[in-house]
């Protein structure tokens, strides 16, 4: 892993801008919760409340938008109107899919609601006469990030709203006193799931220098390493 991260912070810094404070304990100021919430649901879906207690990403409220796209473990309740044998609450299975009468298996991973809920009146349209579909995503079990290296509490985060690069370390604790702030690695998979990509970003160029691209919108699965001063390599040095 020291030299995965050593390789990812040799590419070029992004910066972006956030009204966000770096205290002298090297943890961020506290995040209102109510700044990450996303829109609400339209169309062919709505959203349940989210859960409240436990764990800090158990209180978000609920990312569910229309471009949100469904996970492993996301539990979805659908509906087929005026069918109460097809209407069914699933969890989507780790292999992608779930089950459902008739049409048998479903693959749910990757599309939004609206997507599976067209899918599924297409396939029922052979068996029931002008299927009505409607999906609604109950638990959102699926967008997790992992956030290691030198932060206070490093670890495995669900969250349940829309979450920033700068809140995601927040949620972790931010910086320890010896994180190289400025070299903030992100690891997540390509569009098509297959690849790993890079990205890096800078605390300073964030906050400091004003601009947006370098504060980036998580993606489920995402992974945040933020190195020690003493893993960072410059141009011109030697790695020791």
């Amino acid at each position: 892993m020291r030299g995965l991260i050593a390789a990812a912070i040799r590419l070029l810094l992004v910066g972006g801008g956030v009204a966000l404070f770096l205290l002298p304990s090297g943890a961020f100021a506290q995040v209102n919760a109510a700044d990450m919430a996303g829109k609400d649901g339209a169309a062919a879906f709505t959203t349940a409340p989210a859960p409240t207690g436990g764990h800090i990403g158990e209180r978000l409220s609920n990312i569910v938008t229309e471009a949100y796209t469904i996970g492993a473990e996301d539990v979805l309740e659908i509906t087929v109107w005026r069918n109460t044998d097809l209407s069914k609450t699933v969890q989507v299975r780790p292999d992608g899919k779930f089950s459902l009468p008739v049409i048998r298996d479903v693959v749910a991973v990757g599309k939004t609601p609206s997507q599976l809920a067209d899918e599924i009146t297409r396939k029922l349209k052979e068996y029931v006469q002008n299927p009505v579909v409607a999906i609604s995503v109950r638990e959102v079990n699926s967008y997790n990030i992992f956030v290691l290296g030198e932060v206070v509490r490093p670890g495995k985060y669900p969250l349940k709203s829309k979450t920033t690069l700068l809140q995601g370390i927040t949620i972790a604790g931010g910086f320890t006193p010896v994180a190289a702030r400025n070299q903030v690695v992100i690891f997540r998979f390509g569009e098509n799931g297959s690849t790993m990509q890079t990205v890096t970003s800078s605390y300073d160029d964030i906050v400091l220098r004003g601009g947006i691209t370098g504060n980036l919108e998580l993606r489920a699965g995402d992974t945040i390493v933020v190195p020690s001063e003493s893993m960072v390599v410059f141009p011109g040095q030697q790695q020791q």
